[in-house]
């Protein structure tokens, strides 16, 4: 199966589109389907990157890399997005450095080798995704109880409602996960010579 939507040619792209995805190359080795899926369509390539920056590159709060990562992996899966689970649990075991944790909180973050406070964590972020409605004072309540403050708690729902609209074009477009996600930190990267 591939993805409904050609991937535009590089070559005809804007150059600063150009720029982010061969910098991105440079770094990861490879090209992720989602970079050149969204730039089929410049204005929306910027726009969701820029949102995405602002939400995932930050220095503020007390949400690790991996916790993000563990959000957007737990919540893709219940949003049943191959995509998002494939790569951001790639992400997720890099950071981690726990190349089984991707795999646990995407079936069941209950089970998962993870600390009580990103259990909770996850458990506000699953009723976000799934039960946004019924988000209350209590929800809040346990957060702060794990030492999360309002702050993280407003990155711990954007997270989620960001990657709710990224699973989303990933599903109706049927984007597909680029193999080399499927392996990346489940085995030991080869020292450098």
């Amino acid at each position: 199966m591939t993805e409904r939507y050609p991937f535009p040619d590089l070559n005809t792209l804007p150059q600063d589109i150009k720029d982010r995805i061969l910098e991105t190359q440079e770094k990861s080795g490879f090209v992720p389907n989602v970079f050149l899926m969204l730039a089929r369509r410049p204005a929306e390539f910027r726009a969701f990157f820029a949102y995405h920056d602002a939400i995932m590159v930050k220095e503020t709060g007390s949400l690790t890399k991996g916790d993000r990562e563990m959000i957007i992996t737990t919540t893709s899966a219940a949003n049943q997005c191959l995509y998002c689970v494939v790569a951001h649990g790639a992400l997720l075991r890099i950071y981690e450095k726990k190349p089984l944790v991707a795999d646990q909180v995407a079936v069941n973050y209950l089970k998962a080798n993870i600390t009580p406070r990103q259990k909770a964590m996850l458990a506000f972020a699953l009723k976000v995704c799934l039960k946004a409605n019924e988000v209350g004072d209590l929800d809040f309540a346990a957060l702060h109880e794990q030492g999360f403050d309002d702050e993280d708690i407003w990155d711990i729902g954007t997270i989620t409602a960001f990657f709710g609209m990224s699973n989303r074009i990933a599903n109706f477009s049927n984007m597909m996960p680029n193999p080399e996600f499927y392996l990346l930190g489940r085995i030991p990267r080869e020292p450098k010579k």
